[in-house]
């Protein structure tokens, strides 16, 4: 069934403004609305994904909150002021479905923050998300409801980690990247224990962690030789020359970067 086209709903001219290019692997950029509000936008091959900056993502208000974990949160504290408990409370079927289908959009969004480099945004979305898996955990009706959630927290906690070691690598901060890493590889593995999974299984997002804290501590970790030519050029500054010299020689003598 066909309708009188209304004025702004064919979005071809903002599709050909900003063509596809099957070469990268994410589109993302950020945009100011119509209301002036910010937005994230994700191009796709057949079209645009426009997200909220800030609140939900599609910018609704579920009965009033700012997101449908907020109301049954809001719910469940109602009942623990008015009647000392809310042992009572319970997610059923559809509930924890319309949960999942809210938490994906702040999956989407967060990719997009990794994308665009909002670290900060993308650490307060994936502990959305976790904050999410703890409060389906607790109240769904059934243990399989839960574990719909359940099978994405390793994989959560990774991108909330990453988020942290990476805001730490932009601000220069080398050491708090790599207390958040070492952080998050402790917290990885006490879920993959506390779950009862043998360590002989596989942990990929274990692995992966390790695997690039060896590449920051490898890649962001000054040599002998790196802290030696800072002191020259620092003795050189202060017009030190007899010590400027004598780090000169040191540094022909070494070998390698």
């Amino acid at each position: 069934m066909f309708r009188k086209r209304r004025r702004g709903e064919d979005i071809s001219h903002a599709l050909k403004s900003w063509e596809y290019d099957i070469r990268q692997e994410m589109m993302v950029r950020k945009i100011r609305g119509d209301d002036a509000r910010m937005k994230i936008q994700m191009r796709l091959d057949l079209g645009l994904l426009q997200m909220e900056e800030e609140g939900r993502p599609d910018g609704k208000h579920p009965h009033g909150k700012e997101s449908l974990l907020d109301y049954f949160e809001y719910i469940v504290e109602k009942m623990r002021r008015k009647y000392g408990s809310s042992v009572d409370f319970t997610l059923d079927k559809d509930d924890c479905y319309a949960l999942q289908q809210e938490g994906i959009q702040y999956y989407y969004r967060y990719l997009c923050f990794f994308q665009i480099g909002d670290y900060g945004r993308a650490e307060r979305d994936t502990s959305r998300n976790l904050r999410l898996f703890d409060f389906v955990k607790q109240y769904a009706a059934e243990e399989k409801l839960a574990e719909e959630f359940e099978q994405y927290r390793p994989y959560v906690m990774m991108m909330n980690t990453r988020a942290k070691v990476l805001g730490a690598l932009k601000a220069k901060n080398v050491t708090r990247a790599v207390d958040e890493i070492n952080h998050g590889i402790d917290r990885l593995e006490r879920v993959y224990d506390t779950n009862r999974q043998e360590s002989s299984i596989p942990r990929p997002e274990v692995a992966f962690l390790r695997n690039w804290a060896d590449e920051i501590v490898k890649h962001h970790t000054p040599s002998k030789k790196q802290r030696l030519v800072e002191e020259l050029r620092q003795a050189v500054e202060r017009e030190e020359f007899e010590k400027a010299a004598k780090l000169r020689d040191r540094i022909n003598r070494m070998k390698g970067p």
